[in-house]
């Protein structure tokens, strides 16, 4: 099931990349080098992405600290006993793909090619968010909270931490809350932030993750959203160089800056 998710990231970012502004184009080689950039970043943090980060530790051990008493808030009734419910239940997805094709949606039938930049954002951050989890899960090797009652159980062979549909809602639901103007900004945060938020109490609600998961997950999510917009903002002030012909037979090659 995870694969088929990862799988469907790459596809669908295929899928939205525009080919008829050049601004907009998004190729392999483009992904490829936002996935280097990415990997390395920590190597080009500053002291507050590192406070950012020790932050965001403290946070995770804190949850960590409650996750038995979550587990016993909402394991209860048929959810009680340990059970077999798969735990990649692919309806916990849907809102948050249903904010990428409505934000496609919207963007083609009004031609709006920052719409479509922006689709292509959140499927980047959603695809880097989903391949940090799932090498994290793989480290982590924690038993779900369907699996057994102890929040201790790492290196089990399990895949619980940490959440990657948090992960991925995180991410998509960041990007939509904070790009465009700030002239729907609250409408934005509402639908992204309380998107990715009901993903979380979803994910806990069905006793598929401890809280300490979807804390982690939402963390990547967001670090991960943040690190894409700051890439397309990179790519839209960057130069940009142009052949065009001319009338007489030659070429006109131009180099354009934007000014803000």
């Amino acid at each position: 099931m995870r694969k088929s998710i990862l799988l469907a990231y790459c596809l669908a970012i295929t899928w939205v990349t525009p080919a008829t502004d050049a601004a907009e184009r998004f190729d392999v080689g483009t992904v490829l080098k936002d996935a280097k950039l990415y990997v390395t970043a920590p190597i080009r943090w500053d002291e507050t992405d590192w406070m950012y980060f020790g932050g965001t530790l403290i946070a995770i051990g804190a949850s960590h600290s409650l996750d038995g008493r979550v587990r016993d808030h909402f394991a209860t009734g048929s959810k009680e006993i340990l059970n077999g419910k798969d735990p990649n239940d692919v309806r916990d997805a849907i809102p948050a793909a249903l904010l990428v094709a409505g934000t496609f949606a919207f963007a083609t039938f009004t031609d709006d090619s920052e719409g479509r930049v922006e689709t292509y954002t959140m499927l980047e951050a959603a695809g880097f968010s989903a391949v940090t989890t799932e090498v994290l899960k793989f480290g982590a090797g924690r038993d779900r909270p369907n699996q057994t009652t102890d929040p201790n159980q790492w290196r089990a062979g399990g895949s619980s931490f940490p959440s990657l549909h948090a992960s991925a809602a995180f991410a998509i639901g960041t990007v939509l809350a904070e790009s465009g103007n700030d002239e729907y900004r609250w409408i934005r945060r509402i639908l992204g932030y309380g998107v990715a938020t009901a993903t979380l109490y979803a994910r806990l609600h069905d006793n598929a993750h401890w809280l300490s998961d979807t804390i982690a997950g939402s963390a990547i999510g967001i670090s991960t959203a943040h690190f894409t917009m700051n890439r397309r903002e990179q790519r839209d002030d960057a130069g940009k160089w142009s052949i065009a012909p001319t009338e007489y037979g030659g070429a006109m090659v131009s180099y354009t800056v934007p000014l803000h």
